[in-house]
């Protein structure tokens, strides 16, 4: 059994992700954790959700499994992810969950779990509770009567969260005219208000969730008509988050988008000048842009690469004592703030920035030179063992060397489907285009 991935269970709703499937994960890791965790800790978990339609079943099941050993829920209802990370360290809460499947189509959910102190749980966690599952849950007790787990509604998440972010921001946003896209997912109830509290001139487009439009053309992955509203609203940027709020893509003035490479330098540079940034490092993956290498270390920034996914970035934050690190994607953890992933803590601190240096975006972004990348994802029978065939080490060799120097090639296994995916990174876009296809259709005659 292999049911965790780099970011929990994922999977479609109802037909992989099904109700008896999160019971047992519900009774499997209430039982891990209240044997393996911190024992300072309540004997309560907090359970946050994202809009999809899905959502309300599985938050059944996993609240049945987990009350049926005894331990309490507190029912957050939508928030975002960053959310049940910080209320479970408010709550001092053994755990928390969030049931999405992040900038997935509605058809898909998840189902992850923090630590007490508000961080992904350690890979052998993860194990111990495949391990429990596997035993068909024989060694999980059944307490009954007083002792069976209850339900507390916590309605007030969203306002503590709310308060959480206002305290990590200096000065107000009056003046600064904002275009936030919501994806139709947790940060529709949260952002918008958030940001006018703070002053901003806000207007929100995909804050209309209906449980299966997240997502859908819009938020974070599908920039197009935030870059449109931005454009025609004449705004001073736009803002885009994923289904569960943990992920910020930027739009400047002019509809070009600020990805996060680019952020990663603007937050980086400024944490340097006042001072804050430890070990002058900043946390990056092996996808992060050649760019944004170049341009943090012509400032006197370090930079780490981790495998891709930020639960690999909060670790190598972690090791190196950095507090600051992200994902081209817009995953941006700062350390100093939260212990995941943050759009809406990244929004907060990219406008006071903004007005601490009264520059635009714009300008800020446009201190990195961004390298071409193409990325061409081969669908293969096995996606191990690539590492192995002479015949795909050989194209990537000879595609590398005409590359020399100004330019890169990752390939990598996809951590949840038969995929392998080939990355080349140059500075001619008809370059890294014709190698990575060379490279491609290597790999799949290979590998299939």
């Amino acid at each position: 059994m292999k049911l965790f991935g780099t970011d929990g269970v994922r999977g479609k709703a109802n037909t992989v992700l099904t109700a008896e499937l999160a019971y047992q994960l519900g009774r499997a890791a209430a039982f891990v954790l209240k044997r393996d965790g911190l024992p300072d800790k309540k004997m309560a978990m907090v359970i946050g959700k994202d809009t999809r339609i899905s959502g309300d079943l599985l938050e059944a099941s996993l609240i049945a499994g987990i009350c049926s050993t005894g331990v309490d829920v507190y029912q957050a209802g939508v928030v975002p992810t960053p959310a049940v990370a910080v209320l479970t360290r408010m709550l001092n809460c053994m755990a928390g969950v969030v049931i999405s499947a992040s900038h997935n189509p509605y058809q898909d959910n998840g189902i992850k779990f923090f630590s007490p102190l508000g961080t992904k749980l350690p890979d052998e966690m993860e194990a111990a509770i495949e391990t429990v599952m596997e035993a068909d849950l024989r060694e999980v007790p059944r307490p009954s009567g007083a002792d069976v787990g209850r339900v507390i509604v916590y309605s007030e998440g969203v306002q503590r969260y709310s308060r959480f972010i206002k305290s990590k921001v200096d000065g107000d946003f009056s003046g600064l005219r904002v275009v936030v896209d919501c994806a139709n997912g947790a940060a529709s109830a949260i952002a918008p208000e958030l940001l006018r509290a703070l002053g901003a001139d806000v207007t929100a487009i995909s804050c209309a969730p209906n449980g299966v439009n997240i997502n859908d053309q819009c938020g974070s992955t599908h920039l197009e008509q935030l870059q449109k509203a931005v454009v025609e609203c004449r705004a001073d940027l736009g803002l885009a988050y994923d289904g569960d709020a943990d992920r910020l893509q930027a739009v400047d003035q002019y509809g070009k988008v600020v990805d996060g490479d680019r952020l990663l330098l603007i937050f980086g540079e400024y944490l340097k000048e006042q001072g804050l940034l430890a070990e002058d490092t900043v946390v990056i993956t092996v996808m992060s842009n050649m760019g944004l290498k170049i341009a943090l270390k012509e400032r006197g920034i370090k930079t780490l690469e981790t495998k891709v996914g930020d639960r690999y970035v909060i670790e190598g934050m972690k090791e190196k004592g950095a507090v600051l690190g992200g994902e081209q994607s817009g995953h941006i953890v700062f350390g100093m703030d939260n212990t995941t992933g943050d759009g809406i803590l990244s929004s907060v601190k990219l406008l006071q920035i903004l007005r601490q240096r009264k520059k635009t975006l714009a300008e800020l972004a446009e201190q990195m030179e961004q390298y071409p990348q193409t990325l061409i994802n081969v669908k293969v029978q096995e996606k191990h063992g690539w590492e192995e065939k002479t015949e795909i080490q050989q194209v990537i060799l000879t595609a590398q060397q005409e590359l020399g120097e100004e330019g890169r090639i990752l390939v990598r296994a996809s951590g949840t489907e038969n995929l392998l995916r080939v990355m080349v990174e140059g500075k001619q876009q008809e370059q890294i285009e014709r190698l990575a296809r060379q490279i491609a259709d290597v790999v799949e005659t290979v590998m299939n």
